[in-house]
């Protein structure tokens, strides 16, 4: 048996330590090396997510920029059809920012600055309730204007008979006159039956002599003249068991008739007051107004002559072929003393009327009135317009004024339209010495539309007239011959222009009359020239 000695045994523990050792001298250097590349990717991939990022990030920029320019772009577009209340919005705006594009460079140092945060708040707020003002807010509104001359070579002349209170107006104009009113609707705007609106209205009306733009001659003559014609509250729907009247007071135009064509108006109580109308009364509806005028110009122990007007009328009543419609006026002015020692006499009288009313008829309508006034009421038209005070007269109560009236539009179809009309007219001064002054005047506008903007308009109109005082008496005719351009195939399609040419002759009893100076001692007349008229 063999004996292994301890050094014996030790050498295979001691060859394994070494393979071990040797193992570990190959492997670590081996891992090291692999784990390299390991990093190396790492690196690699945060080095690819850097770049990823940023490429996104761009992208995202970029499409931010074309959102930005493609909303930019619609706000253009929405500002070019924008409506009056975004303009007033944007007025509104500037005048938070205190009405400048360089507040910062303009006012720096002189205005104490607030956060600009709280301006455009503030901007905000002053828009929003600026929208809601505008919301209720109307603007309507009557112009014409132009310019001609004569066939002498001045400045156009009307062609009008004497006592005739009206005129043939196509081409025969010679002023330019415009009616601004301004509306604004302070409860219930959309004025919706559930609950009471209430408004008011103002009008200033504009006249000139188209003698310059800038008019500011000698002594006024020839000045423009600027006036406040109304201005009045309206409020309805107040009353649950009458939900349609209407309540007024204030200065304003009182329900007028008007013939377009002379623009004559055959009842006129215009002025200041006070009443309700479209008060329900079964049969139709009912107005009553309290209507009023003063004299400054005349003084008595009492004050300034006044004279007050109770105006009563029906309407929409139906009857036979249309709707009809009556009024009664009552007018009296208490008279005194003046300070010279003229007496001015107390006045009274009255007035009454029918109208004949078919809507919607033939593409147009048709109106037929009778009135007769007597005293202080005889002035219920032109040229007196109801409640104005004639001058003091010991023969104003006799006083008297018949008018009858026919006017009709007829439209049958696209191409052709055609307003005629006729008036008769006599009135007195009342005094014994005279007699009745006449007036009868027929006449017609037809037009012819070739295209939708394109038409002409002839007028043709024959006016008599004879005086109580044998002042005149004679006869007048006038021509006028006018293309158009208009907004539309109507009649009465505003805005439109016209170029006209005018011819008028008159009876030798008119010689004189007629025409002004440059036709003093003829008996006809030429005008030409260039008009616009618009109503909104």
């Amino acid at each position: 048996m063999t004996t292994v000695s301890p050094i014996d045994r030790k050498r295979p523990l001691m060859s394994w330590l070494g393979y071990v050792a040797l193992s570990l001298f190959w492997i670590l250097p081996a891992a090291a090396q692999q784990a390299d590349p390991l990093e190396q990717q790492l690196k690699e991939l945060k080095q690819e997510y850097e770049t990823t990022t940023q490429a996104l990030q761009l992208r995202m920029a970029t499409l931010e920029q074309q959102i930005e320019s493609q909303k930019a772009a619609a706000e253009k577009t929405k500002e070019a059809t924008v409506s009056a209340a975004d303009l007033a919005a944007e007025r509104a705006a500037k005048a938070v920012l205190r009405n400048s594009d360089q507040v910062g460079a303009k006012f720096q140092g002189d205005l104490p600055s607030e956060p600009t945060y709280d301006l455009l708040r503030e901007a905000d707020e002053t828009i929003t309730k600026l929208k809601q003002q505008v919301g209720t807010f109307e603007f309507h509104g009557y112009f014409r204007s132009g310019y001609g001359l004569n066939s002498a070579g001045g400045q156009q002349v009307a062609f009008e008979a004497p006592g005739a209170n009206a005129k043939y107006r196509l081409g025969n104009e010679t002023e330019t006159y415009g009616e601004l009113i301004f509306v604004n609707n302070w409860v219930n705007p959309e004025q919706s039956s559930s609950e009471a609106w209430m408004k008011t209205e103002i009008m200033i009306e504009a006249n000139t002599t188209n003698s310059a733009n800038s008019a500011s001659f000698p002594n006024g003559v020839g000045n423009d003249q600027f006036r406040l014609r109304e201005a009045f509250v309206q409020a309805g729907n107040v009353l649950g068991w009458q939900p349609h009247a209407e309540f007024w007071a204030g200065e304003r135009y009182y329900r007028r008739q008007h013939i377009d064509i002379i623009d004559f108006y055959p009842l006129d109580l215009s002025g200041y007051g006070g009443g309700v109308e479209d008060v329900n009364v079964g049969i139709g509806k009912m107005a009553v107004a309290f209507l009023n005028a003063a004299r400054p110009d005349i003084v008595t122990q009492n004050g300034n002559l006044a004279k007050s007007n109770i105006d009563v009328r029906l309407y929409d009543l139906k009857g036979p072929a249309g709707l009809w419609a009556a009024w009664f006026d009552y007018a009296t002015s208490k008279g005194g003393t003046t300070s010279t020692g003229t007496v001015v006499p107390t006045t009274n009288g009255y007035a009454f009327g029918l109208r004949h009313q078919r809507l919607e008829w033939h593409g147009g309508y048709h109106t037929f009135s009778i009135q007769y006034g007597t005293g202080a009421a005889s002035n219920f038209s032109n040229p007196g317009n109801g409640v104005t005070i004639a001058n003091p007269s010991p023969f104003i109560n006799r006083s008297a004024q018949f008018l009858v009236t026919e006017q009709l539009v007829l439209q049958p179809n696209d191409w052709f339209g055609i307003m005629p009309i006729f008036l008769y007219q006599r009135t007195k001064d009342g005094n014994p010495q005279d007699g009745w002054n006449q007036w009868a005047s027929f006449g017609a506008r037809p037009v012819v539309f070739f295209t939708k903007h394109i038409s002409l308009a002839f007028e043709a109109g024959f006016d008599h007239t004879e005086s109580g005082t044998n002042q005149y008496d004679g006869w007048l005719r006038k021509f006028t011959l006018a293309p158009q351009i208009g907004a539309g195939r109507k009649f009465f399609s505003r805005p439109v222009l016209r170029v006209f040419v005018t011819y008028a002759n008159w009876s030798d009893g008119f010689r004189g009359f007629v025409g002004g100076t440059p036709y003093l001692n003829r008996t006809n007349g030429l005008t030409y020239g260039v008009q616009t008229e618009n109503w909104w």
